[in-house]
């Protein structure tokens, strides 16, 4: 048996054999309720109203503490940290080598050397690594997500968020909501807890992301709960929480850029053979047995704006060179609205003798952790969608791509192919055929709000 990464690509004869032959079902949100309403109204809601999402479960966090930890983060970091006072927040990026990306998480600087990492596994676990196999002097602690974890969380975290949230805020805190700038940090009292708080928003729209010690989660969200029923608060559940990614244009789950380079052999020894990395499947009409195939650069992810040159990192001799090569331009990420005959036909096909389309799980269609389907122009590949599913506020599906600058501009018609044409055993691959779904180019966020005044 592989005892980790480097060891399960070695025994699967190339790490696409591995992910595409996972049995591991795919990543969701656990233990949360799959939906309190129902997920049409849930997502109508942070549209509308206002929502409270439970983020306690679903992603790991990663606390770092100590004289060298923002010496740490900047020696991973594509973005500069020269500017990162106490009560700030800042997307961490991270890359390989090559300038590929690792994966990003939210980094927030708590105190006088202690920052707080807080995302799904790759960023998290390439920082954890750093600190224990360098030579920094920090102290960490770590709390796996709900599906790894074997109890509670040591912090419950929830974001309020809509038209109504500044509103719910007040009246839970029974003060005026301070003004904050985007990514700010303050603290609240919410039922006599003290509450640390970021003024951030998903989907485009204001609000505040909560979080303290599990101890306090029931008084602190039975307050928030009571305060909404003023607001039309709605709890939003599992099935919805993924599709606001759909609406505010974040692309969640690159394939993290780890599984080629000798330089990183020791970072795959490192990644037991239950890391995120070794078990989550990969799957979609894209096919490629060069795993360097499905990495993307934080251009094509629309980071560009952020990548400085103002310390060393892991990557920036790469990204400087793409910069000078004018290779920052080779893709672009965009949202694909998917035409709604298309997507009729495929769903309908179930209802047919024979095997029909892939079936098109809603809300979130993805079957894999790790997605890429072909996006196609004139029988050629020009990009790949990834982030898969529908959106009631768009009344359509739409998916998260990167594709050709030339295919780019709004209103670009494409088509994307969906199902597998290279067949695999995962369990949540039933027998198919692949459907062409035209899809129109529009920007990512849709939301014209999203894209301008919200972030201002």
């Amino acid at each position: 048996m592989p005892r980790n990464l480097e060891e399960a690509i070695a025994e699967a004869g190339s790490p696409v054999n591995l992910l595409w032959e996972s049995q591991t079902p795919p990543s969701v949100v656990p233990r949360v309720v799959p939906e309190f309403t129902n997920w049409r109204d849930e997502q109508l809601a942070w549209r509308r109203t206002a929502v409270i999402y439970d983020q306690s479960h679903h992603m790991v966090d990663l606390n770092i503490k100590g004289p060298d930890a923002l010496r740490l983060i900047s020696d991973l970091a594509v973005n500069s940290v020269a500017n990162f006072p106490v009560d700030k927040a800042k997307q961490f990026v991270a890359v390989n080598h090559d300038g590929y990306v690792i994966g990003d998480n939210i980094l927030f600087h708590l105190a006088e050397d202690e920052y707080h990492a807080v995302g799904i596994p790759p960023s998290i676990n390439w920082l954890h690594y750093h600190a224990v196999t360098g030579d920094y002097d920090v102290r960490i602690w770590r709390d796996d997500n709900s599906a790894v974890r074997t109890g509670d969380p040591v912090l419950y975290r929830y974001q309020v968020q809509g038209p109504g949230a500044l509103e719910v805020i007040r009246d839970a805190t029974g003060e005026e909501p301070p003004k904050l700038k985007f990514f700010n940090m303050t603290t609240l009292k919410i039922a006599g807890k003290e509450v640390r708080a970021l003024r951030h928003g998903m989907a485009g729209e204001p609000g505040f992301e909560m979080w303290g010690p599990w101890k306090d989660q029931e008084a602190v969200h039975g307050a928030l709960l009571e305060a909404g029923k003023a607001h039309d608060l709605v709890e939003v559940g599992a099935r919805a929480y993924h599709t606001n990614a759909l609406e505010s244009g974040w692309l969640p789950r690159p394939l993290p850029a780890v599984y080629t380079d000798e330089r990183l052999a020791d970072y795959r020894r490192w990644l037991d053979d239950k890391a995120y990395e070794t078990v989550s499947p990969l799957g979609g009409s894209f096919h490629s047995q060069n795993i360097e195939d499905y990495y993307v650069t934080p251009y094509e992810l629309g980071y560009g704006r952020i990548v400085s040159f103002d310390h060393e990192f892991v990557g920036r001799e790469a990204l400087e060179r793409m910069e000078a090569e004018g290779k920052t331009d080779t893709r672009r990420k965009v949202t694909l609205v998917w035409n709604g005959d298309d997507v009729e036909k495929a769903y309908g096909s179930m209802f047919h003798p024979g095997p029909g389309a892939k079936f098109i799980n809603l809300p979130m269609s993805l079957y894999d952790t790790f997605h890429f389907d072909r996006v196609e122009a004139d029988g050629k590949v020009i990009g790949l969608s990834t982030w898969t599913g529908y959106t009631a506020n768009e009344r359509a599906i739409l998916s998260l791509a990167v594709v050709d600058p030339e295919l780019s501009e709004p209103g670009t018609e494409v088509t994307v192919v969906w199902g597998e044409d290279t067949p695999s055993s995962k369990a949540q691959v039933e027998d198919h055929v692949q459907m062409p779904i035209r899809a129109t180019v529009q920007p990512a966020p849709i939301a014209e709000y999203a894209r301008t005044a919200y972030r201002a």
